[in-house]
């Protein structure tokens, strides 16, 4: 692996990616962003913190800030959400629309496809082949976060826990249902506003045994944000373990679940 990547085996048949939690700003690409505070103000924070131990699974995750480029983006650019904002491959604006870079500068694409995107997919790929070749299905889980709020990506309140399954496409229904019900009375939503991004639909193909779903978390489920009327500019809510509790015990009955799915393919899904 890289200094930037990472990648954390396990046996099992379960997969956890993480595209957004890095916030590194290599030097060269640093300079050309209006500032370092809104370069990073849509990184899903703390969701390695999250995650960490709740299953027997590999992880894979990138150091590289999203604002550099994008691993849940469509490679060739292709928007995800027709119709709906959003941002790109390599964003040149935050969720909130305000532009990223400097005057006169901007991000060269096909250098950061070859330096960041195709690795990280690489590495993603490989592990999935290495699982595939010892068990009979695997569950890829494709990990983010995003504040409560962002009038500019979806109206209101966003629900806590938002699985994207490309309208049940990338799993089983059987594997959604098993997720979904042991998500428990959190507030949750399936293909609501987040549908699952790139890394769950080019991978979930329950034909080929690979099941994929997203799970877009609300900020709020494990961070105290700061006051949505009036947001900071600088958002980087502090990890706090202990008020992540409840939210992690939920997070260990859906990894368990989907483990489960993985596990028992001889049995009555």
């Amino acid at each position: 692996m890289t200094d930037w990547l990472h990648v954390g085996r396990a046996d099992t048949p379960l997969l956890l990616a993480f595209p957004h939690g890095g916030s590194h700003l290599p030097v060269a690409h640093e300079v050309m962003f209006r500032s370092e505070a809104l370069a990073l103000r849509d990184t899903d924070w703390h969701i390695r913190s999250l995650y960490d131990g709740l299953a027997q699974a590999t992880y894979v995750w990138t150091d590289i800030s999203r604002s550099i480029i994008d691993c849940n983006r469509d490679p060739a650019g292709v928007s995800l959400y027709p119709g709906q904002a959003t941002t790109g491959l390599c964003p040149t604006e935050t969720f909130d629309g305000e532009p990223l870079y400097r005057d006169g500068h901007g991000p060269d694409v096909d250098a950061r496809l070859n330096d960041y995107f195709r690795p990280y997919h690489a590495a993603l790929q490989a592990e999935i082949d290495r699982l595939l070749a010892n068990h009979d299905r695997v569950v890829l889980l494709d990990c983010h976060s995003i504040r409560s709020q962002v009038p500019r990506l979806f109206d209101g309140l966003l629900p806590e826990l938002n699985f994207g399954t490309n309208g049940g496409a990338t799993c089983d229904p059987a594997l959604e249902r098993a997720v979904l019900e042991a998500a428990g009375s959190r507030s949750q939503v399936v293909n609501g506003r987040f549908r699952g991004g790139w890394t769950t639909r080019h991978y979930g193909r329950p034909e080929r045994r690979v099941h994929a779903f997203q799970l877009e978390i609300a900020q709020r489920a494990y961070l105290r944000e700061p006051d949505m009327d009036r947001p900071p500019r600088v958002w980087r809510p502090p990890y706090d373990p202990d008020y992540a509790v409840p939210l992690r015990a939920d997070l260990s009955r859906i990894l368990a679940a989907a483990l489960s799915f993985a596990l028992n393919t001889g049995a009555d899904q």
